[in-house]
């Protein structure tokens, strides 16, 4: 305890939403300090992370589908979860590194978000990755909890609350009650399958080659789940798949919202799903207080409208979707003796 506290002062706590588009930090008492794609450039071939390791984040997400053939632009996580354990890890002690001004030797106490419906094996290659990314004590938390905290719910009260949490490669929707999830549903569709979508439709209907990067911005300009007030275009750049030259193409809000159709449907499918398992006595709650929608997916224009249509119950979006589940995750820390029996693997003070 002594020894934990002395080390406490020369190090920073922090929380991280390990997301498998975005990774967030929130450090104890300060709010979100880094928010930066997860995205690696390596040497091909091998691990070595490129710029004597600086090409982590943005610096390597500007390198995504323009390197040359010596160098990959990876993103170690996939669906939620870790795909490659050092890549990952590296972009670990990078982030922690650049949070602590790159002063070496600091090991601070991590507290982790993770996907409800990861496996135990999942769950402790977070852990391990952590630790050897010079973490001193890791804790996980379930992304619906640390998104509930951080859209200030009182979910430790005996009353059901649903939260959708609308990431870059899982949407977990959860109805919490006492702290915990009583029900919950992990469906490997959000962000990226969206971009995806919009990718095959370009092909589809206009035999264009676009990359994961251009569909976003796509999605981002003009993409939308219901009609918009006033409907519009975007004007896309890509490879002609049939001449293999470049060429650009007008494509209207309408067809983007058709080309995302698909994982809408699936998202509003996984949340009626969820409902239909919800005790009676919850799903009472719920109808009173609605759901909440976290998540960068959520900004998608109108999703929240669609549900609320689907579904017949109140949706609110968070103050700020994008941030929930990592200001929860370092809420914990401000609170970690009343908070502490919402993590995992963690040990007693």
């Amino acid at each position: 305890m002594i020894l934990d506290n002395v080390l406490g002062m020369f190090s920073t706590d922090m929380g991280i939403d390990l997301g498998t588009a975005n990774t967030l930090v929130c450090i104890r008492g300060e709010g979100i300090v880094l928010n930066e794609p997860s995205v690696v450039a390596v040497k091909r071939g091998t691990n070595k992370v490129l710029m004597n390791g600086e090409a982590v984040g943005n610096i390597a997400k500007e390198m995504l589908g323009k390197t040359p053939g010596s160098i990959q632009a990876i993103r170690p996580l996939k669906d939620g979860v870790i795909a490659d354990f050092e890549i990952t890890e590296a972009m670990l002690r990078y982030f922690m590194t650049k949070v602590h001004n790159r002063r070496f030797g600091v090991k601070p106490r991590v507290v982790i978000a993770v996907p409800s419906g990861i496996t135990t094996v999942e769950r402790r290659a977070v852990v391990s990755s952590a630790e050897r990314a010079g973490a001193r004590k890791v804790w996980l938390i379930e992304e619906p909890k640390a998104a509930a905290i951080g859209a200030g719910l009182p979910f430790l009260e005996p009353k059901g609350h649903m939260i959708v949490d609308v990431g870059g490669g899982t949407t977990e929707v959860a109805v919490l009650s006492l702290a915990e999830p009583v029900t919950y549903e992990t469906i490997r569709v959000a962000g990226d399958e969206m971009d995806e979508a919009i990718v095959q439709y370009m092909k589809r209907e206009y035999n264009l080659g676009v990359g994961p990067r251009t569909a976003e911005n796509i999605k981002i300009a003009i993409g939308s789940a219901f009609p918009l007030d006033k409907e519009t275009t975007f004007y896309v750049k890509g490879r002609d798949l049939q001449a293999g030259l470049p060429r650009g193409i007008t494509v209207t809000s309408e067809e983007v919202r058709q080309a995302l159709r698909e994982p809408v449907r699936a998202i509003v499918n996984a949340i009626k799903l969820t409902l239909e398992r919800t005790e009676p006595e919850l799903a009472a709650d719920i109808l009173d207080n609605g759901m909440v929608l976290v998540g960068g997916g959520v900004l998608l224009r109108g999703l929240d409208k669609v549900i609320g249509q689907e579904t017949g119950l109140p949706v609110t979006v968070a103050e700020d979707p994008l941030t929930a589940v990592a200001l929860g995750t370092g809420e914990v820390l401000n609170q970690l003796d009343r908070l502490k029996d919402v993590l995992e693997s963690g040990e007693d003070e």
